[in-house]
């Protein structure tokens, strides 16, 4: 029989001390790489909540609230388009290079994708990544999808500064809080010469006026993202 969520959260109760918390991070896990933002001597693991009863409801569960109904604003948004996908930015004031959003305009997630949207989710991912790493202040594209904020698909786009150590690897969301923005004509910059690259391999429409595209200052997307 499988296992259930109750036995695998009563594992983690069995774990926790008297406060409720479970062990602080050992010297070799991540806490004592050099990617990870905070000191190890100052981290105090929070107590763990409550097991819930239900998974927390995601924005857009019910496809009739999701913005995809009316996608207009998406669109006025995006940096480039074609008839069943849309890139957005993530942020009006980026603390990265680039950070971009690959969402598909009818309402699906990861798991119900259709076999033809999901065949060119591979291209548009392959591709996307490509352009990103193409910048020289880039030294690589991550590529993420947690999922738990909203239920309408959508694939983040993260280029890693490049020569910046610690900012490797899966500790980047977290240093984000902390990175000062990007200079507004340095995002224009980075989008265009982003966009051209990813036109030239899989079509679509790059959208330079108009805001959040190339040719203006990004602005965020009403779609819910997760980091």
């Amino acid at each position: 029989m499988l296992e259930t969520a109750q036995d695998y959260y009563a594992r983690l109760l069995a774990a926790t001390d008297g406060e409720g918390r479970l062990p602080a991070l050992a010297e070799d896990a991540l806490s004592g790489w050099d990617i990870f933002p905070y000191e190890q001597d100052t981290l105090v693991v929070r107590p763990l909540a409550p097991l819930a009863d239900v998974e927390a409801p995601r924005w857009g569960e019910d496809p009739r609230q999701c913005w995809c109904t009316d996608p207009r604003s998406a669109i006025e948004r995006a940096v480039w388009r074609n008839e069943r996908w849309v890139v957005v930015p993530e942020t009006e004031s980026p603390v990265l290079p680039v950070w971009l959003v690959l969402m598909p305009l009818e309402h699906h997630d990861l798991g119900d994708l259709p076999p033809e949207l999901a065949a060119e989710l591979g291209v548009l991912l392959v591709a996307l990544a490509a352009a990103v790493e193409s910048l020289p202040s880039v030294g690589r594209a991550h590529v993420n999808r947690w999922g738990d904020g909203g239920a309408h698909l959508h694939l983040q786009f993260l280029g890693r500064p490049a020569r910046v150590g610690q900012l490797r690897g899966s500790c980047l969301p977290d240093w984000v809080e902390h990175l000062p923005p990007v200079p507004d004509g340095i995002v224009r910059e980075n989008l265009a010469e982003v966009m051209d690259r990813f036109v030239a391999v899989v079509g679509g429409q790059v959208q330079r006026s108009g805001p959040g595209s190339p040719g203006s200052a990004p602005a965020s997307s009403d779609a819910p993202t997760d980091r």
